[in-house]
């Protein structure tokens, strides 16, 4: 007799856990557009919905250099104006160890400036810049997710090239994006945005635009040893965290305090599930929201030669609206977690 799921309904929030740098990790030739001429990845009817030269002069003001010091040397990223105050947004990853920052303009103008927020779970810090030059206008959000197959364009200084646009489309969204460094824990920033677009070491932090030079997404890392695998923190993102760092210098996200395995086949059948879509809870951290609500599996089983985790409470929706993955759960943010308000 197949065991019916254990459906939990709910406003449930999931931990992100951990820090460390996230990095574009595949290096590689910068690829600047060629007007006219459709990349392998993008069709030419895509490829005409955007003018990509008008595109660089309207964006290309408003990205900057991001460079940094640390006690280990020195690092390059990128970033963009975010409002009329001097604040620039860029990834925490490329400021996280900073002692001093500068940045550059499009222009050439040298800036000194302030780390006033960051966040690693979303890979976010802000920038106060004195004396932003005028043409530097901010440049406006699209928090609306976009579609996959849409053109879009990464600006920024890929390998220290400043001034670089690539271009390519959106290859995927909700993706899931492995953040955490060697020496932490690894946690994931959800609703990531995948392009073919080329990012590559020095593009952290810059503007990932639409065909209006609206930011869809914040360009973060790329897949080591991939192609045209880039991916980027949505904008939607953005708009949530970037406030508050620039009030509190932080951002209290939602925590719920389990590790999980999404329910596929065959961890189905090996918990006799009528289902497949949710997530199987594997650990409860001890203390969290999740303990004494939610119960971990017992263990694995080895099915069909691969060790499936058994015996978890499966998380069928949140609030009514219903979980597929992981993807989907890390995407909750009804409340925050009490150990970083």
């Amino acid at each position: 007799m197949r065991r019916q799921t254990r459906l939990l309904v709910g406003v449930l929030v999931l931990a992100l856990l951990g820090t460390g740098p996230v990095g574009a990790v595949q290096a590689g030739p910068t690829k600047p557009v060629e007007s006219g001429e459709p990349s392998a990845e993008t069709p030419a009817a895509m490829q005409d919905a955007c003018d990509y030269e008008s595109l660089y002069d309207e964006t290309i003001r408003s990205v900057v250099t991001v460079q940094v010091l640390t006690a280990n040397g020195q690092g390059l990223g990128s970033g963009f104006v975010y409002d009329d105050e001097g604040h620039v947004v860029t990834n925490q990853h490329v400021v996280a160890n900073a002692s001093t920052v500068e940045i550059q303009f499009n222009r050439g103008e040298w800036r000194t400036a302030e780390v006033v927020g960051r966040d690693a779970y979303s890979d976010l810090a802000v920038l106060d810049v004195n004396d932003t030059p005028d043409y530097a206008d901010p440049l406006n959000l699209e928090p609306v997710v976009p579609d996959p197959g849409q053109p879009v364009a990464a600006f920024g200084s890929p390998l220290g090239l400043s001034g670089t646009i690539t271009n390519g489309i959106v290859s995927g969204t909700n993706r899931s994006l492995p953040a955490g460094g060697p020496q932490g824990p690894q946690f994931a920033i959800p609703n990531s945005i995948q392009t073919t677009a080329a990012i590559n070491p020095g593009n952290s932090g810059g503007p990932l635009v639409d065909c209006e030079g609206r930011v869809v997404a914040v360009n973060t890392a790329t897949l080591s040893g991939s192609e045209n695998t880039g991916f980027a923190v949505p904008a939607s993102q953005v708009e949530r965290v970037v406030p508050s760092l620039i009030a509190n210098g932080s951002f209290a996200h939602s925590f719920l305090g389990i590790t999980s395995v999404d329910v596929s086949p065959i961890v189905a059948d090996a918990n006799g599930l009528n289902v497949t879509r949710g997530v199987l809870v594997r650990q409860v951290v001890p203390d969290s929201p999740a303990d004494g609500v939610l119960r971990g599996d017992r263990g694995t089983e080895r099915v069909r030669g691969i060790e499936v985790p058994v015996g978890g409470d499966v998380i069928l929706a949140i609030d009514g609206e219903n979980v597929s993955s992981g993807e989907d759960l890390s995407a909750t943010s009804p409340g925050p977690d009490p150990a970083r308000r």
